[in-house]
């Protein structure tokens, strides 16, 4: 007798086997033709001609109908099961019951050739053609047919001929200070230069320009719908001479140039109501609604505003965004009306009305984490914050996180092996609490931070170890592409609590490594720099530079109080080292999604004075997610060291003081928010001092070369709005250490030479 589940499976298999027979066109009328997508917009240019990429993608955009089971809302490729077509044209549909409720759940009307109306598209793309200067070219279309004559897709094809340029351009007369600002703007505008295509979005590009420019000068009321075009081919065959001029429905107001008036400020309370109270500022008016936990002086900082000054779009903006980031209020609206009660009518008040959000937030985050070093474990995180907790944008966070590990691959098993648990505590003040001099930005708000925590980390098999931290440090932007940090004095202290015999072997057998995980304070300042820039839609540059000392203040201390030798605090030596490391990424747009994104790296940290080793937590390690795909996470280095294969949980060997890396790597889009990538990469670590226990390992110019790991590989990403979940293959290439195979090639098989990361966020 067959198992239930066996007979649902059987007939599940039977359904599905009588629908892959049934007929997708069978209720179609006989002179109406099923959609099967888009096939493809064939473009051919005359000899010697290139037609703009960008262009390209417009045209495809504009005839983009999805059709029947779409993948992914593509209109190329279809999902291949058309279940709904199948119901829609072979399953029953009474007006009531079981089936007519399969019938409205799962079929799907069919799209017809009719519905898409080919002939009328063309007529778009003519359009398109004629708004982008190719005033000769000529579109139609071609339906494409298999063996059912039913079904067809649509192919466009595009002659454009030779694009009409601009040979001559005319602006206004200067005859006003508004006339010449717009001049200036449009004779600097990439859109509009003589021998440029003539394009009509290139063209509202510049209004927009224009408009952006005049009413950061004063001239609020100014839209780019207030500039003309006069555009005349007959003037030379083949190009278009342009004249600039101004609407004939100009408003009076956008001639004037205004200044900023009276500013007044609301705040009112997140549940409403309370008794008013006005203070007089630097910037204005200020009106609260007591009882409120507010500062005095907060909201003024945030104003850019300057009555009697020239009135601004830009200081309208900034003032929305300082008063956002300070994550106080719920609402922000700046109203602009002109002033009527003055004897000067070109005087613009400001009216900027703000209501406080609710004072505490909570968020849990849970996580599952699969790592690269064959560990696999659930991860929670519980966190409220206090987003104004002294009226000042002062921000009060407190985090708990927790996680578990176990590791998992062939031959291990499922025992419990290794948890994790932290509570750290956040104060951020959104100023700098800093001597003057510091150079910040006052477009972006500033902020200091205090910290506190403590992480505990216990490996039953090895160790349990705490850290305990504290610090302060400030984020600002000095410029408008540069952001820095500066911790001024970080203090952490590592406990190694108890540790197994497994574990003590290890490190008996590696007294460098050892030394990096003895109890120690480590004492830190540092300081980092992001230079972050588009430099225009299809280059954009990431430069990031940190350096770092730790011990020198108190090194320095002690031999001026006479103590020389080893040094401690509270009897704990404490770590004296300089580390430093810096990364470039670079991005190159070829077409449409195409990226070309390559990143070169490199970090080094050195001990003296006070200690011999650098911290294990501050050394480089390589391979993983991130790094050099084709290998795991601390799988390769110090150089061509490799670790016997007697030793259990190598690993803890796997670090370095000196690190490379050079990727690079091509993203391009497949369907909607699916994306590809093919990637190389190569890199490794190393050691400064030359370490007896880990042969192979110590950096030197006659062997670096051939030192680097190298691999490549695809992935796969899912790139949904700021969340991009990756999965990279990664195929080793070159292995720095020694392997039973000669030649550069010396991974011992294929199927050892393959890596598989799952991860969250690009690598670089």
């Amino acid at each position: 007798m067959k198992h239930p589940s066996a007979k649902l499976l059987t007939t599940l298999i039977a359904a599905l086997i009588l629908l892959t027979g049934c007929s997708t066109t069978k209720r179609l009328p006989h002179d109406e033709i099923l959609y099967n997508g888009l096939k493809g917009v064939d473009v051919s240019t005359p000899d010697g001609t290139t037609f703009p990429p960008d262009l390209l993608e417009t045209l495809e955009t504009a005839v983009a109908v999805k059709p029947n089971n779409s993948l992914f809302g593509s209109a190329k490729y279809r999902f291949p099961i058309p279940y709904g077509l199948w119901v829609y044209n072979n399953f029953p549909n009474p007006p009531r019951g079981l089936k007519h409720w399969i019938y409205k759940k799962f079929a799907e009307e069919p799209i017809l050739i009719s519905d898409i109306r080919p002939e009328v598209r063309t007529k778009m793309l003519d359009n398109i053609l004629d708004d982008n200067g190719y005033f000769s070219g000529a579109s139609s279309f071609e339906l494409i047919q298999g063996k059912n004559k039913k079904k067809a897709s649509i192919l466009y094809k595009i002659k454009p001929g030779r694009p009409y340029l601009i040979d001559s351009i005319q602006v206004l007369a200067d005859t006003t200070h508004l006339f010449h600002l717009i001049d200036s703007v449009a004779t600097h505008s990439r859109y509009f230069r003589t021998g440029s295509r003539y394009s009509v979005d290139s063209l509202a590009a510049l209004r927009v320009d224009i408009a952006n420019t005049v009413r950061n000068r004063g001239y609020y009321y100014f839209r780019p719908e207030y500039i003309t075009y006069l555009a005349d081919s007959t003037i030379n065959p083949g190009a278009i001479a342009i004249r600039m001029d101004v609407a004939d429905n100009l408003h009076p107001w956008a001639l004037d140039r205004f200044k900023t008036g009276r500013i007044t400020t609301i705040v009112n309370r997140n549940k409403g109501g309370g008794t008013p109270d006005t203070i007089h500022t630097p910037r204005g008016l200020l009106i609260r609604f007591n009882p409120i936990r507010l500062r005095d002086n907060l909201i003024p900082g945030c104003i850019a505003f300057n009555q009697g000054r020239t009135f601004s779009v830009r200081q309208m903006d900034l003032t929305q965004t300082r008063l956002s980031r300070l994550g106080i209020f719920n609402n922000i609206n700046i109203t602009v009306f002109p002033d009527t009660t003055q004897r000067d009518k070109r005087l613009l008040d400001v009216t900027i009305d703000c209501t406080f959000d609710k004072p505490l937030e909570a968020s849990i985050e849970a996580n599952v984490s699969s790592k690269s070093n064959s560990y696999l474990g659930p991860g929670l995180t519980v966190g409220v914050t206090n987003r104004n907790i002294f009226g000042g944008g002062e921000q009060l966070n407190l985090s708990l996180t927790g996680s578990y590990e176990w590791q998992t691959g062939h031959g291990r098993n499922s025992a419990f092996n290794s948890y994790e648990a932290g509570l750290n505590a956040t104060l951020a003040f959104p100023r700098l609490l800093a001597p003057k001099f510091i150079p910040r930005s006052r477009r972006d708000i500033n902020w200091s931070r205090i910290s506190l925590g403590i992480d505990m980390l216990n490996r039953p098999h090895y160790f349990k170890m705490y850290q305990f931290n504290t610090g302060i440090s400030y984020d600002w932007r000095a410029t408008k592409y540069i952001t820095s940090t500066l911790t001024l004095f970080k203090l952490s202290y590592t406990k190694l609590q108890n540790t197994t015999p497994v574990f003590d072997s290890i490190m008996s057998a590696n007294p460098a490594i050892a030394l990096s995980f003895q109890d120690q304070f480590i004492p830190q300042m540092s300081y980092s720099l992001v230079y972050d820039r588009a430099m225009n839609r299809d280059n954009t540059i990431n430069v990031q530079a940190q350096v770092m000392q730790a011990g020198n203040i108190f090194w320095s201390i002690y031999e001026l109080c006479g103590q020389h030798g080893q040094k401690s605090l509270f009897k704990t030596p404490f770590s004296q080292f300089i580390k430093g490391y810096a990364q470039i990424v670079y991005g190159r747009r070829f077409a449409g999604r195409f990226w070309l994104v390559n990143r070169l790296a490199a970090g080094a940290a050195y001990a003296y004075g006070n200690s011999s080793q650098v911290p294990y937590s501050e050394q480089f390690y390589c391979g993983g997610a991130n790094t050099v795909r084709a290998f795991t996470v601390r799988s390769i280095g110090p150089g061509s060291y490799r670790v016997p294969p007697q030793q259990i949980n190598g690993y803890f060997d796997q670090t370095g003081t000196f690190t490379f890396l050079a990727n690079s790597e091509l993203r391009l889009p497949i369907l909607g928010p699916l994306e590809a990538a093919i990637f190389l990469d190569a890199g490794n670590v190393w050691t400064l001092r030359d370490e007896p226990s880990r042969p192979g390992g110590q950096l030197k110019a006659d062997t670096f070369l051939r030192d680097l790991a190298l691999g490549t590989g695809a992935g796969l990403r899912i790139n949904i709005s700021m969340l991009v979940i990756r999965g990279d293959l990664g195929i080793g290439i070159h292995a720095p250490y020694r392997t039973a195979r000669h030649g550069y090639y010396n991974m011992e098989s294929f199927g050892k030479s393959l890596a598989f990361h799952l991860a969250i966020g690009y690598p670089f």
